[in-house]
């Protein structure tokens, strides 16, 4: 593992560098102990590293390194820590209400909770992952159509299986407190119709057959859309099966957001971004505003797209494409939120920071 790929740690949800990946292969072997480790109370908390923010309700929630997660009440004015019973670092989180969530990260770990953020429960870890895939892979043998593609489909389930748990979630994407999807480092992804209750692997169902690392997914209308590395497009009707789209770059995707048209704005390396238009099956190049990757894409309560990049600069959407939205924050950004109140909350390195925007009021 490229040990250039530590230096951004856990920004940009611990995609864009890699680091999810480096910081998984430093810690083989140690894969139980920060499973079976609940995170540590630490003092001045919001100081940490965050990589992922998502609004339970009225709540706003964060997460970060060491299985860190913070609770705000008051529009991220106030923070503070609760209990998790995992010290593995987390990489996105999302609540479909004001109660029902999910956080994943490292080791596989699939976080789940049903009171607004304050208490969290194991659904899924790597564990328990490798082994769901090895019985699909196992199951789907004798009635594959392609006999070659399902045998190095068991050969990949055998070695995951036999690795350590090391393998990272990094997005996660719920239409409601049933269905709920979760993709990673390798092409990973497992799908739970029962809330996290139980889980299958979709691994042999999305068109990803060099295991890309899966980065983002998002809901475009009823469909499912992944991107991930090397410019990797699927989507999906049902959330079960996904075909890959033609690719319109050749870098990383790191993050999805669908705009008021019914488009899908995406976000890559090195300031490249796009738009698929609802129904297309290609995407199109916007301007590049500058050469720097983006890390964050939320919709906003007036029904923009908000894009964050590594450096802090903040974009929206626009009728032709995008134009800086704020003043640039000049410190980089993982995650942004936008607060009950109107505010623009952000997550990076420096742990979280609020910009006060008294005039936008989000949407519930």
């Amino acid at each position: 593992m490229n040990r250039v790929l530590q230096l951004s740690g856990l920004l940009l949800a611990c995609a864009l560098s890699g680091s999810c990946l480096a910081q998984a292969s430093l810690h083989r072997g140690a894969v139980g102990d920060v499973l079976d480790s609940p995170a540590a109370q630490v003092p001045n908390p919001q100081k940490a590293v965050y990589t992922a923010l998502a609004r339970a309700g009225e709540r706003l929630v964060a997460v970060g390194e060491r299985g860190l997660i913070l609770l705000s009440d008051d529009n991220g004015q106030h923070w503070r820590q609760v209990p998790v019973p995992v010290s593995v670092g987390l990489t996105a989180v999302q609540f479909v209400d004001a109660r029902s969530g999910w956080a994943v990260g490292h080791a596989g770990v699939v976080l789940a909770s049903r009171d607004g953020g304050q208490s969290w429960q194991v659904q899924l870890d790597g564990r328990e992952a490798a082994r769901l895939e090895l019985e699909e892979a196992r199951r789907a043998l004798p009635a594959a159509l392609d006999e070659e593609l399902a045998q190095a489909r068991l050969e990949t389930a055998e070695r995951i299986a036999a690795e350590p748990a090391d393998k990272p979630f990094l997005a996660i994407a719920a239409s409601d407190a049933d269905n709920v999807l979760v993709v990673g480092a390798y092409g990973l992804a497992l799908r739970s119709t029962d809330g996290g209750a139980h889980w299958h692997s979709l691994m042999g169902r999305i068109d990803n057959p060099d295991g890309l690392h899966l980065y983002a997914i998002a809901r475009q209308g009823d469909a499912w859309v992944l991107a991930g590395e090397q410019g990797y497009l699927a989507r999906s009707a049902d959330g079960e099966d996904f075909r890959q789209l033609p690719s319109p770059y050749g870098g990383s995707l790191f993050t999805l957001a669908p705009r008021a048209d019914g488009a899908l704005l995406i976000g890559g390396l090195k300031g490249n971004a796009f738009v698929l238009p609802a129904g297309a099956s290609e995407a199109e190049a916007l301007p590049t505003l500058a050469p720097v990757s983006y890390s964050d894409a939320i919709v906003l309560a007036d029904g923009r797209v908000l894009l964050a990049n590594q450096a802090g600069g903040l974009f929206a959407s626009a009728r032709d494409g995008l134009s800086p939205a704020f003043e640039p924050l000049r410190k980089p950004v993982s995650a942004a939120i936008q607060a009950a109140d109107g505010s623009l909350v952000f997550a990076g390195f420096t742990g979280l920071s609020r910009l006060a925007q008294p005039a936008v009021s989000a949407s519930e």
